[in-house]
């Protein structure tokens, strides 16, 4: 068996992963990468791979990040089938042509661009109609059981905890009469995450290739994160203010939904509770995403994956994603009106990591007001909007317009879908016979670093964390690096270009700061400091002059 990695490697986003076993080729999630520019252009370059030789692909899950470029796939030619889970299916049945007008949406913009400077248009990386072709080659699996792919691979998909349908997956491959399991965890959830079932304990496996998102972190306890939600929105409306969380259309939303119903029941003896309990019951709580919407829908036709205490209660008549007060707002008219009427209220809208959608414009309405809370309750990708509030900037841009960050900014860390070092650490501990060896993806160099270390000081294991790009043949205790094919170095050349392409924007953004300085700074600068400044800007000139030739 063959591992070769080509996202989510030291990084968070893109997870794609091909495996070559028994004779098969088959790829194990199709991700998009999200956050940065290089990201982004890196959607539309081809595959690291020969699409027409994938026979099947397995999908741990329907984020974006994992699923996204599933329908790019199906446009060059894949016919093969795509084993996910029931409700994984359903999920992309919305999530994935979402995606697709949202490629569609902003090419137009760019477009639009490209017109004023006489640059031909440039084709979506895929559109909603193609997406929902792509959904022909899905085929739904259940929970624990097995698949024979063929004589010689069969696959078991467990459930991840992470959202509704996630999956961590068993992979069994015989060659030359010899069954190797290599498991992939994708995301593994949080073990106290709402609604849904804690993550499978897997038994055995040779290879673990494990997500490490918070690898060198741990989230808040499960009664901590309600009082601090509760306190934070109580004081937001005592100022008169509005809560703002950019929530992921697919997971936050819902779980956020059940927190606020579940409130009652945690603090309902608690005078001081009651207090700010009914104050937030009696201002609307908006879920402005009309994906978010549908994927609450599907989540209401897939509650036998719920947790067995949220089972009880919908037979009893309650349904934790309805209450009172609880408005969906369907269309663009609908949401655009929110920030017309700017009354006490709690607004969640998609995207998680305020880079497209509604939220951004919830943004634009909102960051200015001290009044205000952006309440972040996920994991935010470096290079995001998300990431850049969360950091401490004090002024974004939004929209081509740059906006004052004068909100109160919260990140409530414990509601995320993602498991921490602690239960990362568990999962691991939790093998009856321990894998031979474990790779680390989709997590950040400094986290996974740190929790390559933790897990080797607490096990037998030793670890890798993989390069993109780098295949590893899984033999022995040791798996053997081997050589990058032609693909892959072609794909590795293209990324650098990227990388030089993001470092331009990136000085753009410096220039024009820059340039505000000065023009803000035009009285008061001295004569020296002018002549300093003209040097400074001549020297970069010259570079750039020379680096054109």
């Amino acid at each position: 068996m063959k591992i070769t990695f080509l996202g989510a490697a030291k990084t968070v986003t893109g997870s794609n992963f091909l495996v070559e076993a028994a004779g098969k080729n088959f790829l194990v999630d199709c991700g998009m990468y999200q956050g940065k520019i290089t990201d982004e252009l890196e959607n539309s370059d081809p595959f690291a791979f020969d699409v027409s030789k994938i026979d099947f692909m397995l999908l741990t899950h329907a984020h974006i990040d994992h699923s996204g470029r599933i329908p790019k796939l199906y446009n060059e030619g894949f016919r093969g089938k795509v084993y996910a889970t029931k409700a994984t299916c359903d999920l992309c049945e919305i999530m994935l042509p979402d995606s697709g007008h949202i490629q569609e949406t902003e090419i137009g913009w760019k477009n639009k661009k490209r017109m004023r400077e006489a640059l031909e248009p440039l084709p979506p990386l895929y559109t909603a109609e193609e997406a929902y072709k792509c959904l022909e080659i899905f085929s739904p699996v259940e929970y624990d059981d097995i698949v024979e792919i063929d004589d010689n691979i069969s696959v078991r998909f467990n459930d991840a905890g992470h959202m509704l349908g996630s999956a961590i997956i068993e992979i069994w491959a015989t060659e030359d009469g010899k069954t190797t399991k290599a498991v992939f965890t994708g995301d593994l959830g949080n073990n106290d995450l709402p609604l849904l079932d804690s993550p499978t304990m897997i038994s055995n496996a040779d290879y673990l290739i494990m997500e490490s998102t918070y690898g060198n972190r741990l989230h808040m306890q499960n009664d901590n994160k309600a009082k601090m939600f509760l306190d934070i929105v109580s004081e937001t409306l005592d100022n008169g203010g509005r809560v703002i969380i950019p929530s992921f259309a697919v997971g936050r939303t819902q779980e956020i939904l059940y927190e606020l119903d579940k409130l009652k029941d945690d603090y309902g003896q608690d005078e001081e509770f009651a207090k700010k309990y009914e104050k937030i019951m009696n201002i609307p709580v908006y879920v402005d995403s009309p994906l978010a919407i549908s994927a609450t829908e599907v989540f209401k036709k897939n509650t036998e994956l719920f947790e067995d205490e949220i089972k009880e209660k919908i037979k009893r008549g309650d349904n934790p994603l309805e209450f009172n007060g609880l408005q969906f707002t369907q269309t663009a008219e609908e949401s655009k009106a929110l920030n017309e009427d700017m009354r006490p209220a709690i607004i969640l809208s998609a995207s998680g990591m305020c880079e497209v959608g509604r939220i951004k414009h919830h943004l634009k309405h909102n960051l200015w007001n001290p009044n205000s809370t952006i309440l972040f309750v996920g994991y935010q990708a470096p290079g995001t909007l998300g990431r850049t509030i969360v950091e401490g900037a004090d002024k974004v841009k939004i929209f081509g317009e740059e906006i004052a960050v004068n909100a109160r900014i919260e990140y409530i860390e414990g509601y995320s879908g993602h498991a921490d070092q602690t239960w990362l650490l568990n999962f691991v501990y939790s093998f009856t016979n321990p894998p031979k060896h474990i790779f680390l993806v989709h997590g950040e160099p400094e986290g996974q670093e740190v929790l390559k270390q933790k897990i080797e000081e607490g096990s037998e294991c030793n670890v890798t964390i993989p390069e993109f790009g780098e295949t590893y043949e899984l033999v022995g205790e040791e798996p053997i690096l081997l050589s990058e094919t032609k693909e892959v170095k072609r794909y590795k050349r293209d990324f650098k270009r990227l990388d030089i392409l993001e470092r331009i924007e990136s000085l753009k953004e410096d220039i024009s700061d820059f340039e505000n300085v000065i023009m803000k700074n035009n009285i008061e600068t001295k004569d020296n400091d002018l002549k300093a400044l003209e040097d400074r800007v001549k020297e970069i000139q010259n570079q750039i002059q020379n680096l054109m030739k």
